[in-house]
């Protein structure tokens, strides 16, 4: 079971993908907690951080249907180099105007625009890759591997940019998080696709053409437009509350240095989610993902009852391990379902659907509890969040999905490039 739980490491391109995704993670989840302070180092308001972090989200959800067109007609590992030292490029220079006390609420927010762009063109091709380097009979281990590597990093990003955020200041957080992204593509650059069928000239479509294809296939399936649709809600509403809230209340009760943990536990809960994911044989596994995500309200909710340290980690933790099951139960399912060529651009209507209402509650949220108070704020979010799971669960086609179980004889996954 062992050797079968790990076979997609035999694999040099995975090999190469999982290492460049886990260098991103292991940046990206101290770059939230670095901006965040930096923000609030200048100007002290969630306003302020709502526009700054919705800045980037915007441009992010404005680009991602190109990302995804462009990741089907391109090789998807040159994308990801490419993308990944422009995100370098932009977050660097984030980080040398924090460090030189020249930053601006407006320069923030552009140069966080600008690494939404980029971001967007390579997160539909850093999905869809799989099945090129991946053979379906093993890809639920190597998708529950890749979330294991990839919150193994965030576990070790998100305390130490606390600790780098109270004792240097974030400016060099962010620093770290420029540098990831060099190592990155670096190892993307390693990876080697099989050569793909050459169009021929009558074949060759515009971008138009390839979005209204990627939009059909989308539409024509109820159950990953329920569940897109859903998490529309669900993400704004936990982006709001604990990324735009979380800090405020924060630096008023627990600290900077134990948010890091905070985060970092539900992390740890991811770990053993991703464990559990990898052995795990059920034939509904969609909907199995589907009713844990029941458990992305609750640090939300005690973030806005009774914002303790212990009971925080305790909350972040359980969600975690729950919400990995939806994580890799989504991502095999897509990959399962969804033909390989027209894998991005459904990639990419998936996360422009998902992230649609993000800006609108990261620039709303900090208004909204100005207004109405932190607490009530968070307790509404909370339940948005609860309806939202229970709109998913209504979908026929979310219960009954069939997802094919792999077979126990699989075969042995040789060191060869697929």
């Amino acid at each position: 079971m062992i050797q079968g739980s790990l076979a997609p490491l035999r694999l040099p391109a995975y090999r190469a993908w999982i290492i460049g995704r886990a260098t991103n993670a292991f940046g990206n989840s101290i770059a939230p907690i670095a901006l965040a302070f930096a923000v609030l180092d200048i100007s002290g308001s969630a306003s302020d951080l709502g526009l700054v972090i919705g800045a980037r989200t915007l441009v992010n959800v404005l680009f991602l249907l190109f990302g995804g067109a462009l990741a089907d007609r391109v090789p998807k590992n040159v994308l990801m180099v490419g993308a990944s030292l422009a995100a370098f490029a932009s977050q660097a220079a984030v980080a040398a105007l924090v460090l030189t006390h020249t930053a601006t609420i407006p320069l923030l927010m552009l140069l966080s625009g600008v690494n939404g762009m980029v971001a967007a063109l390579s997160m539909p091709a850093s999905s869809a890759i799989i099945p090129q380097i991946i053979p379906g009979e093993i890809r639920q281990q190597a998708n529950a591997l890749g979330r294991l590597c990839l919150n193994g990093a965030m576990i070790l990003g998100a305390p130490i940019g606390g600790v780098l955020v109270a004792a240097v200041g974030p400016g060099w957080g962010i620093g770290v998080d420029a540098a990831t992204f060099l190592l990155a593509a670096l190892c993307f650059a390693l990876i080697k696709l099989p050569p793909e069928p050459v169009r021929e000239p009558s074949e060759r479509t515009g971008i138009v053409h390839d979005l209204r294809t990627g939009w059909s296939e989308f539409r024509s399936r109820t159950w990953l437009w329920a569940v897109v649709a859903s998490f529309c809600v669900l993400n704004a509403s936990l982006i709001g509350g604990m990324f735009v809230l979380g800090p405020v209340i924060a630096d008023h009760t627990i600290g900077r240095q134990a948010w890091g943990f905070v985060l970092a536990a539900e992390t740890a809960g991811m770990i053993v989610g991703a464990l559990i994911a990898i052995r795990l044989r059920v034939r509904r596994l969609l909907f199995l993902g589907v009713a844990c995500t029941i458990f992305m309200a609750l640090p939300v909710f005690v973030l806005g009852v009774y914002p303790h340290l212990a009971l925080m980690a305790a909350a972040g933790f359980v969600t975690g391990v729950a919400v990995e099951q939806f994580a890799v139960g989504w991502e095999t399912t897509m990959q399962e379902h969804v033909p390989g060529d027209k894998l991005a651009r459904v990639y990419s209507y998936d996360m422009v659907g998902s992230y649609l209402a993000i800006p609108i509650g990261q620039v709303s949220v900090g208004p909204l509890a100005d207004h109405i108070g932190l607490r009530p704020t968070l307790i509404g979010l909370s339940g948005l969040m609860v309806l939202a799971v229970a709109g998913m669960l209504a979908s026929r086609d979310v219960r009954h999905l069939a997802h094919e179980l792999p077979k126990a004889d699989q075969p042995t996954v040789t060191e060869s490039v697929p």
